[in-house]
């Protein structure tokens, strides 16, 4: 039996009369790459950010590991939202300082998160200074540092050249082996093929298909053929 660390059902977000997420249901199985696609606009982002509880829903519900989502489920979720919130005059070890003193944590996770984004070599360098792909990884390092059984990483290569791509999707590749779940929300079909699992398309609000990664399909006829069609998933 398929377990999922994370469901929404009929999930739903209204701002004033706009319906932007329209009862989505997404199942989300454990150590696994989950890609969420939709042109921009379609409603990844609403949907990334009541799961991480920055905005509240409207309707639905989310169940996180097998009970209903709480804020106290917070605890076990890391979440990357758009662009890394960092203190640029500060350097990334400082940065990491910072949040562990608010969550509680031992200095020594400071040293662990460094080490698996690769960035325990930068030194006093304020991360004001660090190139996007560099801000992009102290982001993750951030998000790593309560140990998070669930990582949901919202356009994370966005303005990244090739090089920080691929490091980027290295990174990502390996958290499932760390028994680390990660969402990964894209508009770019090419680095979800190579990434993902398994993806959700997202078009208009409503998710039009939820399926295992067969990584022979071709993704971009498939996205195409689901967001003409107009079904739900």
């Amino acid at each position: 039996m398929d377990k999922y660390i994370l469901e929404t059902k009929n999930l739903t977000k209204i701002f004033g009369k706009q319906k932007v997420v329209d009862n989505i249901s997404l199942k989300i199985k454990k150590n696994s790459v989950y890609g969420l696609l939709g042109p921009n606009g379609a409603g990844k982002s609403t949907t990334l950010k009541m799961i991480t509880g920055m905005i509240h829903k409207t309707s639905g519900e989310i169940t996180f590991e097998e009970h209903q989502w709480t804020r106290n489920d917070l605890s076990d979720i890391g979440g990357l939202i758009e662009v890394p919130a960092l203190y640029e005059n500060l350097s990334a070890r400082e940065n990491l300082k910072v949040r562990t003193l608010l969550l509680g944590l031992p200095d020594s996770r400071i040293d662990e998160v460094l080490e698996i984004v690769d960035l325990k070599d930068t030194g006093k360098k304020k991360s004001g200074q660090f190139s996007l792909g560099m801000k992009q990884r102290l982001g993750i390092a951030i998000a790593l540092l309560n140990n998070p059984k669930l990582l949901i990483l919202d356009e994370p290569t966005n303005g990244l050249d090739p090089l920080g791509i691929q490091e980027l999707r290295d990174l990502i590749r390996s958290f499932p082996e760390k028994g680390i779940t990660v969402i990964l929300s894209s508009h770019i079909l090419a680095e979800v093929e190579q990434t993902a699992d398994y993806i959700g398309i997202i078009h208009n609000g409503e998710l039009k298909y939820q399926n295992r990664m067969n990584h022979g399909d071709n993704l971009e006829k498939l996205f195409m053929d689901v967001v003409k069609s107009g079904k739900r998933a």
